[in-house]
């Protein structure tokens, strides 16, 4: 068995591609049970999100010359790429057998993602798992590749720094807030802008237990589509300098070409507050707040270029955790490979044991049977012991003897390793069955 990987990603394709191929949450079921169905396919999971789609498959073989185009040709045939005139060759990555372990691992780490290190991605890849699980098209390989994943993701998360610093100018404002105000949750932020950068501000104070959220934009109507996802409160422009003094931490990100806060409404905010300290982070280009401003006692302001340093630390920050995370994936894949070895002979070691099983129940019948006849016990005792022996051993030893006489030592040699112990081996016996011949005449005889 071997992993196949296809996929294609924020790097490989821009978003007007990588819309074609994503799946929809309604589709999935279907998609997975028709994947599973692609010659030598024998297990699959599809991850599809905004930034990638990449399927996981282990099949009965590496398509090595091709690697995964059964599979690539079904991403392509299920979208109907075909009628859309969209060529995926040149945004496709294809991995097989280690580097598509590497890949998982990678992914699940946060280390392939658009903001190295971000967390998402790891629950992403559990829904996938889980959906494909709950439709019974993983096993043991998947299985073990995921549970593993999902703990190299965890061991990263734990003993390197990966995700510890904020790399956008939004969380590492929200970020530098918090060194003015340790608890949130008694405060007020007033966010100015509507745009995406604004949204995401709101979303890291939210998630940082900000509660009371004001937001100011020259369209009201925006500025109550973004309040509402946050239970807060819209105000237009020209209501700034009545709302400033609640203020704690003021963001501003708007594309006016002047300033929107001026030095002395921050100045009357500051006396209306009693000189309660205030947060202000001017993230626009031209900037929102007046310069002076800088200037007021009890005033923390931060511009874009101060933001922008404290990001850059923190990438650094996180490159050279991913550097050490990459030394950890590359020893958990060394270990998942025995465990995958260890894989591969489950289901021989499970048919062996089950016709172990079947002759068993066999021939422990028919003792029972002789015992029930008046057999005596010993009698019954010696031959349940030689003929289980002989059953056992005599289509391991037929196909021994067959071997041996085409020649192929490397089947006799296994054989020995397995069956053979050195020291209990008689002198002079050959691996040829030993006194099978003589199992096999007990048999006969004793069976009445």
């Amino acid at each position: 068995m071997t992993l196949v990987v296809i996929g294609i990603n924020h790097r490989t394709a821009p978003v007007e591609i990588r819309e074609k191929v994503v799946f929809a949450a309604t589709d999935l079921p279907e998609a997975l049970r028709n994947l599973k169905a692609v010659p030598g396919v024998r297990e699959s999971v599809i991850v599809s999100t905004c930034n990638r789609t990449e399927l996981y498959c282990f099949t009965d073989h590496p398509f090595t010359d091709t690697p995964g185009a059964p599979v690539a040709d079904w991403l392509g045939d299920w979208h109907d790429l075909a009628s859309q005139n969209l060529d995926l060759r040149d945004s496709l990555y294809q991995l097989h057998g280690r580097s598509a372990v590497e890949h998982v691992f990678s992914v699940a780490c946060g280390l392939d993602s658009l903001v190295l290190g971000e967390p998402q991605i790891l629950g992403q890849l559990k829904d996938a798992y889980r959906a494909a699980l709950d439709h019974g098209v993983t096993g043991p390989y998947l299985n073990r590749l995921l549970q593993t994943a999902f703990s190299v993701a965890k061991r990263v998360r734990t003993e390197t720094r990966i995700g510890a610093n904020a790399v956008s100018v939004a969380s590492a404002t929200v970020a530098m807030a918090r060194t003015v105000f340790e608890d949130f949750d008694q405060h007020t932020a007033l966010l100015v802008g509507a745009g995406e950068t604004i949204a995401l501000a709101a979303r890291h104070l939210h998630a940082n237990g900000l509660r009371r959220m004001i937001i100011a934009n020259r369209s009201l109507e925006r500025a109550q589509e973004l309040a509402k996802e946050f239970d807060g409160y819209a105000i237009g422009l020209e209501a700034l300098a009545t709302h400033l003094p609640e203020a704690d931490i003021v963001i501003s990100s708007t594309a006016s070409p002047t300033p929107v806060i001026t030095y002395d409404a921050v100045r009357a905010a500051l006396r209306a507050r009693r000189r309660k300290p205030m947060f202000m982070a001017d993230i626009a280009v031209p900037r929102d707040i007046e310069t002076e401003v800088a200037k007021l006692e009890d005033v923390y302001l931060f511009t874009v270029d101060d933001l922008q340093n404290v990001v850059n630390e923190n990438i650094e920050s996180r490159r050279e955790a991913a550097r050490d995370a990459g030394q950890m994936i590359a020893a958990e894949i060394a270990q998942f490979e025995q465990q995958l070895k260890t894989l591969d002979a489950v289901p021989t070691i499970r048919q062996l044991r089950h016709d172990a099983d079947v002759l068993r129940s066999q021939t422990t019948e028919q003792a029972r049977r002789m015992l029930a006849a008046g057999r005596d016990a010993g009698e019954v005792i010696d031959f349940l012991a030689a003929t289980l022996t002989n059953r056992l051993l005599h289509g391991p030893s037929q196909r021994l003897r067959e071997a041996a006489e085409r020649g192929d030592a490397e089947i006799v040699a296994a054989a020995k390793a397995l069956l053979v112990s050195e020291q209990t081996r008689p002198e002079g016996e050959d691996l040829h069955g030993g006194h099978g011949e003589h199992g096999a005449e007990t048999e006969k005889t004793s069976v009445r």
